[in-house]
């Protein structure tokens, strides 16, 4: 089956800007506008409403995602604008667009969470209306309860969605879309002085190292499947040391090079832990078909001492992948946020 392709929220915004500033301008309020797109190419969108009110003109365009399951499809994407002095294009975020709060991005904290190349978009949207100087203020109606189920809090965007896309089509299911955020999170990591991260698969590793760990939020990046390109990129950049904090079910993968742990992916981690156990105790341990069963089913000492050589092997494992300059410690926990094992020394996070 062939995906449907859509557009970005840069590209809606652009469209939206080009359809307020010809209303501002005093032409007729147009039912579709055309845009250039970086790669040169041009889109056409339907204009879902556009109006004037004193000196500011309103444009609003619907998000098509395609077939790609973003947050914001069918979104209302809405521009204000206003002529200004001068002859620059100004941004603003309007209800539901963030404002970045903290470095390591690519917009400096104070500025409205509108990307450059979607403020480019928008730029060379207008300058084909006027080359007069206005204000685009940029709005997404429920933005800010949208933006709750994205990096954005984490990333240091407060207050509601980014406006992104850097070619403003949207490619269906698109991994370097998750990538490129979760690549921000270590960059604004760095630049908040973060030297000890916690790197944990997602929401449960979270709660885990907070349980666990006296540590600042900021400490603490959630890495989804994506662990060879996240420990690659923690590499590079000016870290001292990692900790590791994840259930077995998807750290155990690493020990067999499965960097990305997503299930389509990569096999299951119980292979991996039953054949570790078999080899410590001479014989079958569980007949679980879940990790967590098989941890349930030992007595604690024994699923102690099981923790601990599953978390020294991925240790190794990670070692071996990014070398040994970085200190590197392993912490598996269970569903429920307790220590199955640990590997590694602990004290900088403690």
């Amino acid at each position: 089956m062939i995906l449907r392709t859509g557009y970005t929220t840069g590209a809606c915004a652009a469209a939206a800007a080009k359809a307020a500033t010809t209303l501002l301008c005093g032409k007729l309020a147009p039912e579709a506008v055309e845009i250039p797109l970086p790669d040169g190419s041009r889109v056409r969108f339907p204009v879902v409403a556009c109006g004037l009110e004193g000196e500011t003109a309103q444009a609003s365009v619907c998000k098509d995602a395609g077939d790609d399951p973003d947050i914001t499809h069918q979104s209302t994407i809405v521009a204000s604008v206003t002529f200004t002095e001068g002859d620059d294009v100004q941004f603003a975020a309007g209800d539901g667009v963030g404002t970045v709060t903290k470095p390591g991005l690519s917009l400096a904290p104070g500025e409205p969470a509108i990307n450059p190349a979607p403020r480019g978009m928008i730029r060379q949207a207008v300058r084909e209306v006027t080359a007069r100087g206005v204000r685009v203020t940029v709005s997404i109606p429920g933005g800010c309860e949208l933006a709750a189920r994205t990096f954005n809090p984490r990333l240091g965007i407060q207050g509601g969605l980014s406006v992104i896309g850097t070619s403003g089509i949207v490619k269906p299911f698109s991994a370097p879309a998750l990538t490129a955020s979760l690549a921000c999170a270590l960059d604004v990591a760095t630049a908040s002085g973060v030297r000890a991260p916690v790197l944990v698969p997602g929401n449960i590793g979270e709660r885990a190292a907070l349980k666990n760990f006296p540590l600042d939020a900021g400490q603490i990046i959630q890495v989804s499947n994506h662990w060879g390109f996240m420990l690659d990129r923690a590499s590079e950049m000016p870290f001292e040391r990692l900790l590791v904090l994840g259930h077995p079910g998807k750290l155990a993968k690493l020990i067999d090079g499965e960097w990305d742990t997503h299930s389509s992916h990569s096999a299951s981690a119980v292979g991996v832990v039953t054949r570790l156990a078999e080899k410590m105790w001479g014989g079958p341990v569980s007949e679980s078909a879940t990790v967590e069963g098989i941890f349930e089913w030992l007595p604690r000492e024994m699923s102690l001492q099981l923790g601990n050589a599953l978390a020294a092997a991925v240790r190794e494992a990670i070692t071996v992948r990014i070398g040994s300059e970085k200190e590197i410690a392993i912490t598996l926990i269970n569903l429920a946020g307790g220590i199955l094992g640990a590997d590694g020394d602990l004290s900088p996070w403690k």
